[in-house]
């Protein structure tokens, strides 16, 4: 008896490659892997400061940002992360050494030891150093994308925030005026279930985030956070959106923080079982690995290969952070007072945006 013939491999969707699928499994790959070496790191006390890890959500961070336009000439999209988007900034073209430096405040990091994870900027790149105060960079961004707007330029900014970061007045007030000004902004709020150790349930009244759209008057969606592809999906709709003019989005991805707010929080307000559900169930590695594989899209040699080549890329990139000096001890007095040297600011340590 003849074998029946296997079926085609299903289409890829949203316009994406094999070679697409293969760079989002990359940069997902390094991602959670430089994000584990900092946790070591971290552990040894090399690391000055706190380390947030984005455990359990690195794919909505990846998928979003790869829906932009990445340039290196300051030409392209603009995206601003918050403390758990590393995944955003590698996509935007941040390398694994200036992350790693910056977290050691090595005095070779981007912004020679001022500053800590990924408080940098590049403007060329693309991204812009987060803001502490949560929801401050909303309206940050809703001016960086109105110059866009009077420019006539099509580029489109794009913004984090947790669910905690809504109930803030900056957030109200930046995606108010981004709508009223119809700002080419995407508005990305990662709903991860917790504000630091507060359920969502206990700060807000709504039910989901995405219903606030509709009360500042800009298009929402939501999204399964943790669906690799389906995000992308969402984000380029919010992207093409804005560059053809149509205004600003705001889009609700579901998902989880496994980790605690950051490493030294012990998570004690989170349940084992709960955490273990989706470590097991909705892993946005494991799933994206398993659509890949059930669709032909990639092999096991392929993506074996890719992680292969990321532990060596990374396994350099720590020999390298830590082999680099510290800041030099006078250096603390560059740039505050008036008599003593001052140094490029390092929001401009590239060339500045040719655009003007």
């Amino acid at each position: 008896m003849a074998s029946r013939p296997r079926a085609a491999p299903a289409s890829i969707p949203h316009d994406l490659s094999r070679d697409d699928l293969l760079e989002i499994y990359r940069h997902l790959r390094r991602t959670r892997t430089l994000e584990e070496k900092l946790a070591n790191l971290f552990r040894q006390s090399k690391i000055v400061g706190g380390l947030f890890r984005s455990l359990g959500q690195e794919g909505e961070s990846v998928a979003t940002a790869y829906a932009l336009d990445r340039r290196t000439d300051g030409t392209g999209d603009m995206l601003s992360p918050l403390i758990r988007n590393l995944g955003s900034m590698l996509v935007m073209g941040a390398t694994p050494t200036e992350v790693l430096r910056q977290y050691m405040a090595k005095g070779d990091s981007p912004t020679k030891g001022k500053e800590l994870n990924i408080h940098f900027a590049c403007y060329q790149r693309g991204f812009i150093g987060q803001i502490s105060p949560l929801g401050d960079l909303v309206p940050v961004m809703a001016g960086v994308t109105l110059t866009f707007k009077q420019r006539g330029e099509r580029r489109v900014g794009m913004v984090y925030l947790g669910d905690g970061a809504t109930s803030t007045g900056a957030f109200h007030e930046g995606i108010n005026f981004a709508a009223v000004q119809r700002c080419p902004l995407v508005v990305i709020i990662e709903n991860n279930h917790y504000a630091y150790s507060t359920p969502t349930s206990k700060q807000t009244a709504a039910a989901n985030f995405v219903d606030k759209a509709d009360g500042y008057g800009v298009h929402g969606e939501q999204v399964d956070g943790n669906d690799v592809l389906a995000v992308y999906g969402a984000a380029r709709r919010a992207v093409d959106r804005a560059r053809t003019g149509e205004g600003t989005s705001l889009i609700e991805v579901l998902t989880y923080r496994r980790k605690g707010h950051a490493e030294h929080d012990a998570q004690p307000y989170q349940s084992k079982e709960e955490i273990a559900r989706w470590e097991s169930t909705n892993d946005p590695l494991d799933r994206y690995v398993a659509t890949l594989f059930a669709n032909e899209w990639a092999t096991d040699e392929e993506l074996t290969a890719i992680a292969e080549e990321v532990d060596e890329e990374l396994d350099r990139a720590v020999e390298e952070a830590e082999g680099a000096p510290m800041p030099e001890p006078l250096e603390a007095l560059d740039d505050v007072y008036a008599d003593a040297r001052v140094t490029a600011p390092w929001t401009r340590r590239e060339p500045p945006d040719p655009r003007g």
